[in-house]
């Protein structure tokens, strides 16, 4: 007479692992293959996505740094060669501050602009190549991808003006160390070239091609280089040029990192103000001219 089979014993708390608990694990498993994940609502979304075009667009300096050696060049010949002759002739009154000091934060903001300020041109070849309207259709709010490409063109130009505050450092210029005014100095360059960059994307918006957009982009780097205080005080300029710097913002970064590396009398929350409003605006206005790219 056969032996009847025993009936199975339930599952215990204490049983080896890789019999009924791995089927558990495995059946939960397939319940979060089934049941997509909760969808980040509000800021989150905007933030997370706004974070991660930011990470895409500095990938591409894994690939090639070349731009970032290239554009090294101009801010240090600026102050090799424009600041050390300035400062033996004493053309420039900057009172006791020598003049190679005076420029050196000028020549941070304008190498940070001249990064920013041709960003445009990255956008039409987005849309050239197809890429631009991949972007527009995906949930991604257009605000979080113009703010994700103007806060990239701020880490990059971030990048340059560490290399221009290491020459001055080597020249002999004398910068505040203190990590509370490096912090300042970072968030002043990475606003500023956002609001250029966005700029940028705005004249792209309107102008649709590149070469016109090189072409304009050319034309008002120097005027908004020299229609700020980067170089000489507003003291100095005559009045109609007073009144432009006032309305440039190129002039609220110079001055704001000017006191934070220096030392000298600046108004930090005037410039600081102006400059995340111009950034808003900025954003604001290339998103809503983002569309006529991708028509």
């Amino acid at each position: 007479m056969s032996a009847v089979p025993a009936a199975p014993r339930p599952a215990s708390a204490d049983q080896e692992p890789g019999t009924s608990g791995s089927a558990g694990t495995a059946s939960f498993q397939e319940s979060l293959l089934l049941t997509p994940p909760r969808p980040r609502r509000g800021w989150r979304m905007v933030a997370g996505r706004l974070a991660a075009m930011c990470l895409v667009e500095l990938q591409k300096l894994r690939h090639d740094r070349t731009e970032l050696y290239t554009r090294a060049v101009q801010p240090v010949l600026w102050l090799l060669v424009f600041g050390e002759t300035f400062t033996r002739i004493r053309a420039i009154p900057t009172g006791d501050v020598p003049y190679v000091d005076y420029l050196a934060p000028g020549i941070i903001a304008q190498s940070a602009m001249f990064i920013a300020i041709f960003y445009g041109i990255m956008i039409i070849w987005e849309r050239d190549s197809g890429v631009l309207t991949k972007l527009l259709v995906t949930p991604t709010p257009r605000s979080a991808l113009v703010a994700g490409k103007a806060f990239a063109a701020g880490v990059k130009a971030l990048i340059q003006a560490v290399v221009v505050v290491l020459v001055a450092a080597v020249l002999g210029v004398s910068f505040s160390w203190n990590p509370l005014h490096l912090a300042g100095v970072a968030v002043a360059v990475m606003l500023g070239s956002a609001f250029f960059a966005c700029l940028s994307v705005s004249i792209a918006g309107i102008v649709l091609t590149r070469d016109r957009l090189m072409g304009i982009g050319q034309a008002i780097t120097m005027p908004l280089f020299f229609a700020s205080n980067a170089l000489y005080p507003v003291s100095l300029m005559p009045g109609w040029l007073q009144a432009i710097s006032k309305g440039n913002p190129l002039s609220y970064e110079v001055d704001a990192l000017r006191g934070l590396l220096l030392g000298t009398p600046a108004h930090l929350a005037l410039d600081f103000s102006v400059l995340a409003c111009a950034a808003l605006v900025g954003i604001g206005t290339a998103s809503a001219l983002m569309g006529r790219l991708a028509r």
